[in-house]
């Protein structure tokens, strides 16, 4: 087991990790970091608790609209790929009345 240590808001910790995970790591507690110092930015230091509880409702909402944009991208593939298949039926339907024309078409000539 690694151990990785990371600074938010002044402050060191030391994380275990996966063997491997150690850059992971480092990169999501950068971006916790820097959600940290924009809340300073705005409301300042209300002490560590309060931040990170704050912090974690921001990243918490950015995480509700990617998962809400998720879920509109795959209603929107499934409307795209039903949009699809009825196409699809369409072109086979008009190909079968094209050959059902010419049959016609031919027994209308020899006649």
């Amino acid at each position: 087991m690694a151990h990785v240590s990371v600074s938010i808001n002044g402050r060191k910790y030391q994380i275990a990790c996966e063997d491997g995970q150690e850059a992971h790591l480092a990169r999501l507690a950068a971006y916790v970091d820097r959600r940290i110092n924009e809340l300073v930015a705005s409301v300042g230091q209300v002490g560590d608790a309060q931040l990170l509880v704050m912090a974690g409702l921001v990243i918490a909402d950015e995480l509700s609209d990617a998962y809400a944009e998720v879920e509109s991208l795959k209603a929107g593939d499934r409307t795209a790929t039903a949009r699809l298949d009825a196409e699809e039926n369409l072109g086979a339907a008009m190909d079968s009345m094209a050959e059902r024309i010419e049959g016609v078409a031919a027994r209308l000539k020899g006649a």
